[in-house]
């Protein structure tokens, strides 16, 4: 299972962990992702998107009638 949004398609970095004595390590930081169902009102049905709480406040602003509309124009299955 991949860890990828599906809206704005933020995926893990990756980076150093720095100690105090200045040692590296490798880390990753993972995004903020929740399984989350919306209703799509045009087609009547529901679907289950894998969503950034970023994306999350994209979708309050601009709806997910035009999210979806642009992920399809992406290239994505909806």
């Amino acid at each position: 299972m991949s860890r990828r949004c599906d809206v704005t398609g933020a995926e893990p970095s990756f980076g150093n962990r720095v100690s105090h004595s200045h040692r590296r390590t490798r880390r990753t930081w993972v995004p903020n992702l929740h399984r989350r169902r919306f209703w799509l009102p045009s087609e009547r049905r529901w679907i289950t998107l894998k969503v950034t709480t970023k994306a999350l406040r994209t979708i309050d602003r601009d709806g997910i009638e035009k999210v979806v509309a642009r992920m399809r124009a992406a290239g994505k299955k909806v």
